[in-house]
């Protein structure tokens, strides 16, 4: 017989005493208004489950519908290890649910024929960039069939136009500097957004330190572990490890929230004592996301701005990177930047990774209350550090009807635009 005491980490639920401290920072709850849909609902359902006091599918719904933002975390005085449990909840779900055929298919083509292979999301980059530049998108957005899903027609009226993805392997911009900075580019992030990460590069070149691409890095896991796929997060944090190690590097730096945070606790992949414990714990010491580099040394700011702008927070950045005060001082520091501060501004966007396609409805929900409080400040420009959320974020412009009066930038392009650093 199952012990689900043990496949779900049931001791950690003591930690939680139930005090609701966690409540005003959950987006769900605050969304929903459901005590199941708060984190202490769902440490106390995971509890129930594995004293199989309900059905793990009883369970199901409100860990579904959890976005994984971990502001809880930050907030909690008992410091309850609320990830741990989330993740022990999905794993145990994934392996229990049944899987259609077409599931299985969608999940092994994004998870292992898609995400691990750079030269695979080359070919992504490279038919985004023919769909656009062809005229095959304009075409599109002018005929009917987006009709037919109109939901996810949203997505497609705000997909940024994409830039070549970055292939200049092994590739290092050099400086007089002793400082060395090993590049982690993303998979989404370079097939989407490879401006930034190009900007991202040209800045740090800019600011006198030695950036370094490496040939041998991989998907960082996020997406595999967020649904449960434990096996395959470790096998990618350790091809990860293993390349970046071949290296000296001073810092591991990526201009992804949430890839960042997946990078920052590969040591909790494995046990404590042992030599890939020690291994990962070298690797995540160096890890920074590029708001730090970008904050700790000097810009060469050459624009005056014009923006009266709003942050929005990753919650990864925020949440498991602590990365919290960085992306704002840096902001700070650009000429003819104003920055606003906006009710419940930490509270996650409701991208969440995928979130905002499977959870499509919820995820909608909570944008559009994120969005009331941001237009209470009436920006002209809303600032991010993470490609779901950029996206995001543009969707709640696009569904307010605001896009000729508020545009959506992540910091390194306010930055690079501050620097006149262009492509």
């Amino acid at each position: 017989m199952t012990n689900l005491k043990t496949q779900l980490d049931y001791e950690a639920t003591f930690d939680c005493v139930q005090c609701g401290y966690c409540l005003p920072a959950c987006p769900t709850y605050v969304t929903f208004k459901n005590e199941k849909h708060s984190p202490r609902g769902r440490i106390n359902l995971v509890k129930m489950a594995a004293e199989e006091k309900i059905t793990l599918e009883d369970m199901g719904e409100s860990i579904d519908l959890c976005l994984g933002c971990r502001a809880c975390e930050t907030v909690c005085p008992t410091h309850v290890r609320y990830g741990d449990i989330l993740s022990s909840a999905v794993e145990v779900l994934y392996d229990v649910r049944p899987k259609s055929k077409v599931e299985k298919m969608i999940r092994y083509t994004t998870f292992h024929g898609l995400l691990p292979h750079k030269n695979r999301l080359r070919l992504v980059n490279k038919g985004l960039r023919l769909y656009q530049k062809s005229g095959l998108e304009k075409v599109i957005k002018s005929t009917n069939l987006l009709k037919m899903a109109p939901k996810y027609a949203q997505f497609q009226r705000v997909m940024p136009e994409v830039h070549p993805s970055i292939n200049h392997w092994e590739r290092t911009f050099k400086c007089e500097s002793t400082v060395t900075v090993g590049f982690f580019q993303g998979c989404m992030m370079d097939a989407f957004f490879s401006h930034i990460n190009q900007l991202a590069l040209r800045i740090m070149a800019a600011q006198g330190l030695q950036v370094t691409n490496i040939p041998s890095q991989t998907c960082c896991g996020a997406l595999q572990h967020h649904a449960g796929q434990t096996l395959s997060t470790i096998q990618l944090a350790k091809q990860n490890i293993e390349a970046y190690e071949q290296y000296d590097f001073d810092y591991i730096v990526n201009t992804i929230g949430g890839c960042g945070a997946a990078l920052k606790e590969y040591d909790t992949l494995f046990e404590e004592g042992t030599l890939w414990h020690d291994r990962a714990k070298a690797f995540v010491n160096k890890v920074r996301d590029i708001s730090e580099i970008l904050n700790d040394y000097p810009l060469p700011v050459r624009h005056t701005l014009n923006y009266e702008a709003v942050y929005q927070p990753s919650c990864h950045l925020e949440n498991v990177q602590r990365v919290v005060q960085e992306p704002e001082s840096l902001l700070t520091k650009l000429p003819g930047l104003t920055l606003h501060d906006f009710p419940n501004q930490h509270h996650c966007c409701g991208s969440a990774g995928i979130y905002n396609l499977v959870h499509y409805d919820a995820a909608m929900q909570i944008l559009d209350e994120k969005m009331k409080h941001v237009k209470t400040q009436q920006p002209n420009l809303i600032i991010t550090s993470n490609p779901g959320c950029h996206l995001q974020m543009k969707l709640g412009v696009e569904r307010e009807g605001l896009s000729d009066q508020i545009d959506v930038k992540h910091v390194v392009e306010v930055v690079a635009e501050a620097c006149r650093i262009t492509l």
